[in-house]
């Protein structure tokens, strides 16, 4: 029997008395106020956040429907529409004819014959990587955060550009300025004007002009190009050339290039950051991933045909996905009414999935916080909901890059195993900090060993 919006039921939840507190925790700790709702309610909740009720669904069949088979009734929600006043239009944020005209200019990028191509681009960033951690052995901590954002931001602007982006110094501060932005949106409900001078909204307004600076430069690049060049870079600069407003154009431009430029490189680094925390902890995988490594590379640098010979540090990046997945948080908002595994969604709802706590759910996972990358070795088991397992998304607005990122993943953590072994610092935690990825707080400080 089919359940109607007049037949179903209110999730359970909070009271609306707790709203305040909820926004607190939401500022807070987000990561605990959905643990927190998904232990005590189950499959579904309804959280009273402030001024909003958020409802937040916790099974892969109603992932699958408000992602997939019902995903033209859910636009991007809660802080995606607060980051737009951070991020503008661009691929992340935007909806309808507008993002299918994006995606469809993005989407040739990543076809699987180019990613291939992309290869010997990584493996030539990787070696710096490596040579730059390498000359580090015996000299004290580096904050490898900053050395694998490096990483990612050459790894993109090689691949997707064609444009070397070392030489515009301070752009990932830039990037975490904005990012920092977009989530203080997300805690206040863009309640707070953007023009009040808090210090971190007068960083955001310094790191956008620097932004727009360098998307400038960028642009000038493409145009002084020969004719014929088909990368991202220029499919963009054509594509926002065609606005009848050259200043619709330009900004369409600078915020389409700002969100590919953040999304690409962080959502990599954050996953590169914990896999090589997580090795650092459990040293009996790393010699697994290092035995792996030797065995494939010998000396050499990675080629494409090596994907296939590292399947467990294969594995290795798709449990630290599991366990910290780069995109913690899928918020929708319901445009029209709906029914989502028996219960009300009322229009306007703003909707919530979470991949983090799905994939820490003991209905789907054996004792789901325990780091296991055997859990994705060939021929392992899959017997589970296909949607338990959402570290790129799913449906329409699947991550379209993953198959470029799991490739720099891999290739990456292969290099840096082969040759180095990296520690962290005795007692300093470790702290996971939801922000648009999710990424370590404070950066991960280690100390640099030869293998």
């Amino acid at each position: 029997m089919t359940t109607t919006t007049s037949t179903a039921r209110t999730p359970p939840g909070p009271s609306r008395a707790a709203a305040l507190s909820m926004l607190l925790l939401l500022n807070r700790d987000r990561l605990a106020m959905m643990t927190g709702a998904a232990r005590r309610y189950g499959d579904a909740s309804r959280l009273p956040v402030g001024h909003k009720t958020l409802y937040f669904f916790n099974n892969p069949a109603h992932a699958k429907h408000v992602l997939a088979d019902n995903a033209a009734n859910y636009h991007k929600g809660i802080g995606l529409v607060h980051a737009r006043r951070a991020l503008g239009d661009g691929l992340l944020t935007s909806e309808g004819d507008l993002w299918r005209e994006q995606r469809k200019i993005i989407q040739p990028a990543f076809q699987s014959r180019r990613v291939a191509q992309q290869a010997d681009a990584i493996a030539v960033e990787g070696s710096r990587l490596v040579d730059r951690l390498h000359a580090r052995i015996g000299t004290g901590p580096v904050n490898l955060v900053d050395e694998l954002t490096s990483l990612t931001l050459g790894v993109l602007g090689r691949t997707l550009l064609d444009v070397d982006l070392h030489a515009f110094a301070g752009i990932g501060r830039d990037f975490a300025a904005v990012q920092d932005q977009a989530m203080f949106e997300l805690a206040t409900l863009s309640m707070v004007p953007m023009w009040i001078p808090l210090p971190h909204q007068l960083r955001f307004r310094q790191a956008r002009r620097r932004l727009g600076r360098v998307v400038g430069r960028l642009v000038a690049e493409s145009r002084g190009r020969a004719d014929g060049t088909d990368d991202l870079l220029s499919r963009l600069v054509e594509s926002t050339g065609r606005e009848a407003d050259p200043r619709v154009g330009q900004a369409r431009l600078r915020d389409e290039l700002v969100t590919l430029l953040l999304a690409g490189h962080e959502t990599t680094a954050s996953t590169l950051s914990w896999a090589l925390h997580l090795l650092d902890r459990h040293p009996q995988v790393w010699e697994r991933v290092h035995a792996e490594a030797v065995g494939a590379l010998g000396d050499r640098r990675p080629g494409y045909s090596d994907l296939s010979r590292l399947p467990y540090t294969n594995a290795l990046i798709q449990e630290a996905m599991r366990l910290y997945p780069p995109v913690w948080l899928l918020p929708r908002i319901a445009v029209h009414e709906d029914v989502v595994g028996g219960y009300r969604v009322p229009a306007g709802a703003d909707v919530l999935i979470s991949p983090y706590t799905l994939h820490r759910d003991s209905r789907f996972w054996d004792r789901p916080d325990r780091f296991d990358p055997d859990r994705f070795a060939p021929g392992a088991s899959t017997d589970r909901p296909r949607y338990a397992y959402i570290p790129f998304g799913a449906g329409p607005r699947f991550c379209v890059g993953n198959h470029l990122g799991m490739l720099e993943a891999v290739l990456v953590l292969a290099m840096i195993c082969r040759d180095l072994r990296l520690a962290g610092l005795p007692g300093r935690p470790v702290v996971a900090e939801p922000m648009l990825s999710l990424r370590i707080r404070g950066g991960l400080p280690v100390t640099v060993h030869p293998a």
